[in-house]
């Protein structure tokens, strides 16, 4: 099946990846490092390694998918970094 019809018959059937969304965090002048860092060590269980190289990536690129997975679980991951003031969106 052509890919292009495959993911519109995909799309009208509901036969949708789980796991096809990305955890987008944006850069902004308000929060420090430290604290990117630390939330995204506690909200998407990063290594501090990782945590680090993401907020990197934010700083300098303006933005860094730091998760990919299901809606449901990256949605309240979302939630949380927000509640935490920092900018995010599932896409």
């Amino acid at each position: 099946m052509n890919p292009i019809w495959k993911e519109e018959h995909d799309l009208l059937t509901g036969e949708l990846e789980e796991e096809n969304y990305d955890l987008v965090v944006f850069n902004d002048d308000v929060n420090t490092f430290d604290h990117v860092i630390e939330t995204l060590i506690k909200v998407c269980r990063h290594t501090p390694e990782q945590a680090e190289q993401c907020t990197i990536l934010i700083h300098y690129k303006g933005k860094c998918t730091v998760k990919h997975g299901e809606f449901n679980e990256l949605a309240a991951m979302r939630n949380a970094i927000c509640q935490r003031g920092i900018s995010a969106e599932v896409l």
